[in-house]
């Protein structure tokens, strides 16, 4: 799945304990992880994964591919969240 969706929060809601890492920013979950909710059903927790759409490089922290601390230019993807929204939204009125 995508990063930062919840799959490793999920695990631990279904596991009703802390299975496995999380965090607020993408790359907490590093390899594949196995863990067994009961007898019969083992759950596979991984790394988020973004398949290259061809988009411009912006795009892919609106993916959630990239952490916002380690962009570089963090103007582009904000004004590329800034043409997505009605401005009646962002300006309040």
């Amino acid at each position: 799945g995508y990063p930062n969706v919840g799959k490793s929060s999920l695990i631990n809601s279904l596991k009703r304990s802390r299975a496995c890492g999380v965090g607020a920013t993408p790359g907490v979950t590093r390899c594949l992880q196995a863990v067994q909710l009961d007898r019969h059903i083992r759950l596979l927790d991984c790394p988020g994964v973004v398949l290259d759409s061809g988009d411009p490089p912006a795009a892919a922290p609106l993916r959630g591919a990239l952490a916002p601390q380690r962009l570089r230019d963090p103007l582009t993807p904000a004004c590329a969240i800034l043409r997505r929204c009605p401005s009646q939204q962002v300006c309040g009125d």
